[in-house]
């Protein structure tokens, strides 16, 4: 489906010079001399690279509409994670840097989204936040009781964030996936 370059919006998946992207940030200018543009941050969803571009309002761009399949994560070898297809139950490997940061918070039989195209993984969705174990949180400094005072935790998969100073070691809680941040204490 071709759209024009000013209707691009940041998620959207287009194929530009023989490449699949992903918008990532877009800005909408309009100088006072010319016509108005839009600069779109893409990603590549292939190799990872960005780009910055500046599409005009006569330009189009393919949108591109990926597959979605429902899969499940099965076990880390090395590098590589192996996830199955809850439909069909055929196994696939994709390399760990394809997640990025997020597959450290990866669990076995964790439920993921997997976006593909032309049959080919190209992203794998993880829950926004899951549940994690805290193994070891610095003490509380006395005297810091400032509402903003955050103290730095390690969590059961080796993941550092911070956390207000009442939660302590051998505490469950929530933590937001891709922005690894604190969200609650777990129920």
């Amino acid at each position: 489906m071709k759209i024009s370059g000013v209707d691009i919006r940041p998620g959207n998946i287009i194929e530009y010079e023989g490449g699949i992207w992903r918008a990532v940030k877009i800005q909408h200018t309009q100088p006072g001399k010319g016509g108005a543009y839009m600069q779109v941050e893409l990603k590549n969803l292939i190799d990872g690279r960005k780009n910055n571009v500046r599409f005009r309002s006569a330009e189009t761009v393919e949108r591109v509409r990926l597959d979605t399949k429902d899969f499940q994560f099965l076990f880390a070898d090395g590098d590589m994670l192996t996830f199955m297809d809850k439909e069909s139950y055929e196994q696939i490997s994709l390399p760990k840097d394809l997640l990025g940061d997020a597959a450290a918070f990866l669990q076995d039989g964790m439920d993921v989204v997997m976006e593909l195209y032309d049959e080919r993984a190209i992203s794998v969705q993880l829950p926004d936040t899951i549940e994690a174990l805290i193994v070891e949180a610095d003490a509380v400094v006395k005297g810091q009781t400032a509402s903003s005072s955050y103290k730095p935790a390690v969590l059961d998969n080796g993941v550092r964030v911070m956390v207000p100073p009442h939660i302590g070691a051998g505490t469950r809680i929530v933590v937001d996936v891709y922005e690894q941040t604190y969200v609650r204490r777990a129920d």
